[in-house]
């Protein structure tokens, strides 16, 4: 859901790197074992607190919503994700919105065996 993550996969230099002790690596929040969903759940102020001093606070609080949005279209169909897009459309900004919109499209598309757009 964030760009950083497809540079430190493919980066072909980090085959070589070793797990560190170093508290600065490690994962935080608990952000590597949190779903999609509740990771769209998170409120302005819990992305503002649990992303202090991280790199995902360069992108804003509704790219966020945005990109977990795609992340939840392009995931297998599911009742659980399709009620999480629609609770969050109701109160969602106009770019997560359309995101949104595509990501329910895309569910219902996935559901019904079609290949989405």
């Amino acid at each position: 859901i964030f760009g950083c993550d497809d540079c430190q996969i493919v980066c072909p230099w980090n085959r070589f790197a070793k797990l560190s002790a170093e508290k600065d690596f490690a994962p935080r929040f608990n952000l590597d074992a949190s779903s999609l969903i509740e990771l769209f759940t998170w409120s302005e102020n819990d992305f503002n607190t649990r992303t202090l001093g991280s790199a995902l606070r360069r992108i804003s609080y509704d790219q966020w919503l945005r990109n977990i949005a795609i992340s939840l279209g392009n995931s297998p169909p599911s009742a659980s994700v399709r009620a999480a897009l629609e609770n969050r459309l109701v109160t969602a900004t106009p770019l997560v919105a359309e995101h949104i919109v595509w990501a329910i499209d895309q569910q219902k598309a996935r559901a019904r065996n079609v290949t989405p757009d």
